[in-house]
């Protein structure tokens, strides 16, 4: 069946506020409501937000190199992008002012908004953004997400100063979703003439805010754009953000940011524990933001380029071996309803299949039994040719929160008494990019966000098994389908809705059968933020929040 969530009208578009329509409710019994409504009393200017992250800190702030959420999270406060999402979950445009391309869907003309200056003072123009797409696709950027969502542009041409003439390689009915990541936000080209060293730390964009200083493993200090402008006339709240300054803290361990939030330290904490959020559901002074990501459901992949799980049969049997259900159930208080989708639910074109995917350690049983790993080693642990049954899970401590952890320690447990072997190696983010590019995963939690149902292409298509400039490549369960590369490509270009739906059902059907991926949950963007700050819950077209609005009660 296919899914339209109603959590896709929720996305927002940066910096905007369109009256109550703007509330990001989560709908976990824990919850309560962003504070979007009419009741949030009299905006009051002034004071310093200081934010706390539980995502790794960037080694850049520039989301051009690489392309990760938490340069996404921080970027979303001093960058903007051409087109963003409204309350509906629709493409509007926002540094853009229109878009149209030609019959043949090889020559897509973006019109630029005049008027808007960088905070260094430099014009946005068409030349300006035709700049930072060649940024994004040069390779010696090091770009990864920006890289891949710009790939089928083949030439550009700035027309004139509002007017950016780009021909396709093939057609690409997505471009628009990717002008409104925040990976292919708009820069200075004046200050993209800086080394990258420079530009890295401290990227200057058309937001709200603007980068005043990077303390390393402290803080990132960003301060009020005193000449910001409001991109759209639409909006409630016009001129300036309320806030003097947002002071960007990193706190990895999730016990240390809650207890900064109950103590008033901090205003706003991410990475959010189930049990915290539980626990913030009983007090009236924190409140919670819910606003899970687009894109790909967060899910396991499953390496099928390499024994064991190039054997569609085992890769089945692995998947009714590990009781998912159980455990997100004790782990999550409510917080993380699983997922049976390769996409996350706020993709209204996520096509779900619960049957697909319960425990059953018995039909594991018989399908190890028929693939040949039918007898165990005095551990318990099947074997087959003198070879054990394991499977290598490296899990990045930076992107999987502790109860995420504990979960997957679960998934091995019962995965024992299948008799398959889990090997869980804890590691930092570096050192986790390191196993994927050296191919030392069986198992793999890698999350992606990118918006509209063409990050199947990114994750499954056979051109993903090649890594992007960074490095990096997305394509984990290592899928080499032609069948389903043509029907990526033909979904990804034609101008038919209903074709595209229908297409990337197929595609969907495709992945979920072959069972390259276990879908667990949507990508989880859980706030916790005190009662003393207001008008909570704009979030750009990735759900990361923007500060725009908000304002703290004295």
């Amino acid at each position: 069946m296919t899914l339209a969530h109603p959590l896709a009208n929720r996305l927002v578009p940066a910096a905007t506020v369109l009256a109550a329509a703007l509330v990001l409710a989560s709908c976990s019994p824990a919850a309560t409501s962003s504070d979007t409504s009419t009741d949030a009393g009299t905006p009051v200017t002034g004071g310093t937000l200081v934010y706390a992250s539980g995502d790794a800190e960037p080694t850049c702030l520039d989301p051009h190199v690489g392309g990760n959420y938490p340069q996404a999270l921080v970027a979303s406060q001093y960058l903007e992008t051409l087109y963003t999402k409204d309350a509906d979950g629709k493409l509007i445009p926002w540094l853009a002012e229109d878009s149209t391309v030609s019959d043949d869907g090889l020559t897509r003309t973006v019109k630029i908004r005049d008027g808007i200056k960088f905070t260094d003072g430099t014009a946005l123009d068409a030349a300006a953004v035709k700049t930072n797409f060649e940024h994004l696709l040069n390779p010696e950027t090091a770009s990864s997400t920006g890289y891949l969502a710009l790939g089928k542009i083949d030439s550009m041409d700035a027309v004139d100063a509002t007017t950016l003439e780009l021909k396709l390689k093939t057609p690409d009915n997505s471009l628009l979703e990717s002008f409104s990541m925040p990976w292919v936000a708009i820069e200075s080209p004046t200050a993209l003439k800086r080394t990258q060293a420079e530009n890295c730390a401290s990227p200057v964009g058309t937001g709200p805010f603007k980068v005043e200083s990077w303390k390393k493993q402290d803080s990132v200090n960003l301060v009020r754009n005193a000449d910001y402008v409001l991109p759209v006339s639409t909006a409630a709240h016009a001129g300036t953000a309320y806030l003097d300054a947002i002071t960007w803290r990193f706190i990895p361990e999730a016990a240390t940011r809650y207890a900064a939030l109950q103590a008033g330290e901090v205003q706003v904490i991410d990475n959010a524990q189930p049990d915290a959020i539980a626990a913030a559901g009983k007090v009236s002074t924190i409140k919670h933001l819910d606003a899970p990501r687009p894109g790909a459901s967060n899910r396991i992949e499953l390496n099928s380029s390499k024994a064991p799980f190039n054997d569609a049969k085992v890769r089945e049997a692995f998947i009714h071996a590990v009781n998912v259900k159980a455990s997100i159930d004790s782990l999550f208080f409510g917080t993380a309803p699983q997922s049976f989708s390769a996409l996350s639910s706020v993709e209204p074109l996520a096509y779900s299949e619960e049957s697909l995917f319960g425990y059953d350690a018995a039909k594991a049983g018989k399908l190890l039994d028929a693939a040949g790993w039918s007898n165990r080693d005095s551990e318990g642990y099947r074997v087959k040719d003198g070879t054990r049954l394991s499977l290598t899970f490296p899990v990045s401590t930076s992107q999987s929160i502790p109860a995420e952890q504990s979960l997957f320690e679960q998934m091995q447990a019962t995965a024992k008494e299948s008799g398959i072997e889990i090997k869980i190696n804890l590691l930092d983010l570096s050192s986790w990019y390191g196993d994927l590019a050296k191919n030392d995963y069986d198992l793999v939690s890698a999350p992606y966000t990118k918006v509209g149902p063409s990050v199947l292409s990114v994750l499954f298509s056979s051109a993903s098994t090649i890594p992007a400039p960074s490095g990096y490549f997305a394509n984990h369960s290592q899928v080499k389908d032609p069948a389903l590369d043509a029907l990526l490509e033909t979904a990804g270009s034609t101008k038919d809705e209903a074709e595209r739906k229908d297409l990337y059902t197929q595609v969907q059907k495709k992945v979920l059968e072959g069972y390259y991926v276990l879908p667990l949950y949507d990508q989880q963007n859980h706030f916790l933020y005190s009662d003393k700050l207001k008008n909570v819950g704009a979030t750009t077209a990735v759900a990361t929040p923007t500060f725009f609005d908000t304002w703290l009660a004295n």
